[in-house]
């Protein structure tokens, strides 16, 4: 009996050592939080070191997180890092029941780990980030070995006397809910002083007027979206627009503030803008399809929107800027976000004619913070990783050869002109359509070039030609449709596209790293 008694006693004190290590956990959180939230919301210990973990994740890692979790994967890494974080705080909390100070210390050393990680940030704004790693830190050490001298009192210690430590456990359950209760009132302070910050940029996103454009979108040509259920709408809401940036916390920068220094190598006159002076100049609207380099052949992650904005190679030629012409001369343009994101663009292709911009508008409202409120940069016929700098702030000239951007660092490829692809919408795959006339339908993209043809096949049978949608602009994918006389029995629907130059898309699958996924798009359904 006393050996049973002795386990359980045991077994009762190994709980409360992890619940003290947990309640340290929260309490450092909440009052990293709380700091935060009077220094810098992105300093917060989560969001710093989910950053780091982003920044030194390999390219491949990566790139299965966004097929595998989508726009959850900010979601993903971030319970994960707590999750991690739980586990650790509980052996910690075991350990402080037979050393306290060890637990303690354990519980400093991952202060430390975040104050570093707020210093590799490249947004970091110096020592000030580490404040809530720093002051959470210590916050949790004092509270875990306050609550392990409860859950373990020494030898001779008043707490240590009575039966079976019952006394122990009634003292630490009373501090221990004490604990709990301020540290959640020290993470709700926190999350208020955090949403005060932003205030500023959301006033100033609401009381935007954007003008009306110099040059308005040209008119969509009536029958650009088909009428078939299912088919992906031509004009993508607001709403629905793909997000893929490695942004834990969404920037929202005060429209008031916000200012962009345009500077470099062959920059003979620097400039530097506000919104307003941006917003005075003639603007223009253009319906352009985006798409990311992470979308998987038949992948999500595109969308159409009519922008408004500024063109960005007037701009460069008031900076003095001008297309190289030989060696030496700038040919990248290094864009810079709030966040200290990196992106970099062919000078050739900014100034080659195009309608590259620096968008103010999207869908006639002003940018949404998710996609780069106030200004963002846009590039037709190139992927978003080498032009579509959100939350911009900063424009550098210089060479291919004298710097690589963050992307480019992580083993991608330096110029990434779109690639020809077509996507099935419906039927979906797996789908069981009823036999007899079945619409296959979907969206095709070559932006730049425009799509002459679209063919579907069934099974190993001919390529049929698909209907062609009207196309709006070679900057804008094209819808297409073809009416399958459906037969009973499992059936393989691939379709391929054929762009403005008479190329035909490629059969040849790869993966998106380097530079696109390429390969036709299949699905596989069954006729009853």
């Amino acid at each position: 009996m006393r050996a049973v008694s002795s386990f359980r006693n045991t077994l009762s004190r190994t709980a409360l050592g992890a619940a003290a290590g947990l309640l340290a956990a929260f309490v450092a959180l909440a009052v990293a939080e709380l700091v935060a939230g009077l220094v810098r919301p992105a300093a917060g210990p989560v969001t710093v070191v989910g950053g780091a973990v982003i920044d030194r994740t390999p390219a491949p890692v990566k790139d299965f997180a966004i097929r595998t979790f989508g726009e959850n994967d900010k979601i993903v890494l971030q319970l994960g890092i707590l999750a991690v974080l739980a586990l650790l705080a509980i052996g910690l909390g075991v350990l402080s029941l037979r050393h306290r100070v060890a637990g303690a210390c354990g519980v400093l050393l991952f202060g430390i780990l975040g104050a570093a990680a707020a210093l590799s940030r490249p947004d970091s704004n110096g020592i000030g980030d580490t404040l809530p790693s720093v002051a959470g830190a210590v916050a949790g050490a004092l509270t875990l070995y306050f609550l392990a001298s409860k859950a373990a009192p020494a030898p001779g210690d008043p707490a240590s006397e009575g039966e079976d430590g019952g006394w122990s456990r009634r003292g630490f359950l009373a501090a221990a809910g004490g604990t709990a209760l301020a540290a959640v009132a020290a993470g709700a302070l926190g999350r208020f002083l955090s949403g005060r910050q932003g205030q500023g940029a959301v006033a100033s996103r609401a009381g935007l007027v954007l003008p009306p454009p110099a040059s308005p979108a040209p008119a969509v040509p009536a029958g650009v979206q088909l009428k078939v259920a299912g088919i992906t709408p031509f004009v993508t809401p607001n709403r629905d627009f793909y997000r893929v940036d490695t942004a834990l916390t969404v920037p929202r920068v005060d429209a008031g503030t916000w200012r962009l220094r345009i500077h470099g190598k062959g920059v003979t006159r620097p400039r530097t803008y506000t919104l307003d002076q941006l917003l005075a100049r003639p603007l223009i609207e253009r319906d352009i399809t985006l798409t990311c380099v992470s979308n998987e052949v038949g992948g999500p992650y595109l969308g159409t929107a009519r922008w408004l904005g500024v063109p960005l190679a007037e701009l460069l030629r008031e900076a003095g800027v001008r297309p190289p012409s030989r060696s030496g001369q700038a040919d990248q343009l290094v864009a810079r976000s709030v966040d200290g994101m990196t992106l970099g663009s062919p000078v050739e292709d900014l100034m080659d004619g195009r309608d590259a911009m620096l968008a103010v508008g999207m869908n006639g409202e002003p940018l949404p913070f998710d996609h780069g409120f106030p200004v963002r940069m846009l590039v037709p016929g190139l992927y978003g990783y080498v032009s579509a700098c959100k939350w911009i702030t900063d424009i550098e000239l210089t060479t291919f050869d004298a710097y690589d951007p963050y992307w480019v660092k992580r083993k991608w490829a330096q110029r990434a002109p779109i690639k020809t692809q077509a996507r099935i919408d419906t039927p979906k795959p797996f789908a069981r359509p009823a036999a007899g006339t079945a619409p296959i339908a979907g969206v095709a993209w070559a932006q730049r070039r425009g799509i002459t043809r679209v063919e579907v096949r069934i099974d190993d049978g001919p390529w049929r030609d698909a209907d062609l949608a009207p196309q709006a602009t070679t900057d804008t994918w094209r819808q297409w449709s073809y009416p399958w006389q459906a037969a009973s029995g499992g059936h393989t629907i691939t379709v391929r596209a054929t762009d403005g130059t008479g190329q035909v898309q490629t059969e040849q699958r790869a993966r998106t790293i380097p530079d696109g996924a390429s390969g036709w798009h299949s699905v596989f359904v069954t006729v009853p």
